[in-house]
């Protein structure tokens, strides 16, 4: 494995190549559980990286699959070893969301839709705070400032000059009405959408109130997908407790019709840089 694809990136390859493997077998997870005396759950955790992979399982489970080229087993050895380095957010501490850092960090291109906030990648700092901060009351200081930390980091993907992330948009007004801090915050954040709207690499497109129902009235969601086509694109939807990651077919298929509808009965960029400029001036006043 390359050395720059990073640990979250290498345990979904790992997991895939292991659920190719049971699948040439014609074994279920649950009959490979029961073979290695372990929950089936495990093997489905391995299989969809959400967990590290230690070399221990990797062994046995080339064992339960005879794999016997020595070749292939041990570059899956070494993919295992590889899978347990860790990626710069892990310098922060626990971080609920780190898959989806890791998933973030190697995306080729973002889709996000969010009914409620600005996406992270877009926030200023001091949004951030007010968001954080307003959003998790039982938050110690230094755990708030923690996740505003890892989220400027995080904007290092839409604003390097180099391979940047091409991240695509679609806000609702009530995003953009959402007094979150103070108004002159708002003020502030909404010149930095617009701002960062004029990238060549970053689109923002607005669904205004007057539309009425549309297809994202269901909740946020984002579709991550990555430049090596063996990496399935990603569907995550976060959650209070625990956040759920879709990579089959057609779940993403699903998701990524819906995300086309949004984009085709939003305003269009123009418009949307327009509409958001209107209410920050409703801010300054």
């Amino acid at each position: 494995m390359a050395s720059n694809v990073n640990p979250t990136v290498r345990r979904r390859r790992l997991g895939q190549e292991l659920r190719r493997l049971r699948e040439l077998k014609n074994m279920t997870a649950e009959e490979v559980a029961e073979r290695l005396l372990v929950s089936q759950s495990k093997i489905s955790r391995l299989e969809n990286g959400r967990r590290s992979i230690s070399q221990r399982d990797v062994r046995d489970l080339c064992g339960v699959y005879e794999v016997e080229d020595h070749r292939i087993v041990d570059s899956l050895m070494q993919m295992a070893k590889d899978s347990r380095q860790q990626g710069w957010w892990h310098t922060f501490g626990d971080i609920p969301y780190s898959v989806y850092i890791g998933l973030e960090t190697d995306a080729a291109s973002l889709r996000v839709y969010d009914p409620q906030v600005v996406p992270g990648l877009l926030q200023t700092r001091t949004y951030a705070e007010a968001l954080v901060t307003g959003a998790l009351p039982e938050t110690a200081p230094s755990d708030i400032d923690k996740r505003v930390q890892v989220r400027m980091r995080r904007q290092d993907r839409v604003t390097s000059q180099e391979n940047p992330l091409r991240l695509w948009t679609v806000l609702d007004e009530a995003t953009l009405r959402r007094v979150v801090g103070n108004k002159k915050l708002m003020r502030e954040q909404l010149d930095r959408i617009v701002e960062m709207s004029h990238l060549p690499h970053i689109t923002v497109q607005v669904i205004p109130f007057s539309l009425g129902a549309h297809p994202g009235l269901n909740g946020q969601y984002a579709i991550l997908e990555f430049p090596d086509a063996s990496d399935s694109s990603v569907v995550y939807i976060e959650g209070v407790t625990s956040d759920l990651y879709l990579e089959k077919a057609n779940d993403v298929e699903k998701y990524s019709v819906m995300y086309e509808h949004l984009r085709a009965q939003a305003m269009n960029v123009d418009q949307s840089r327009e509409f958001i400029l209107d209410i920050a001036k409703g801010y300054a006043h």
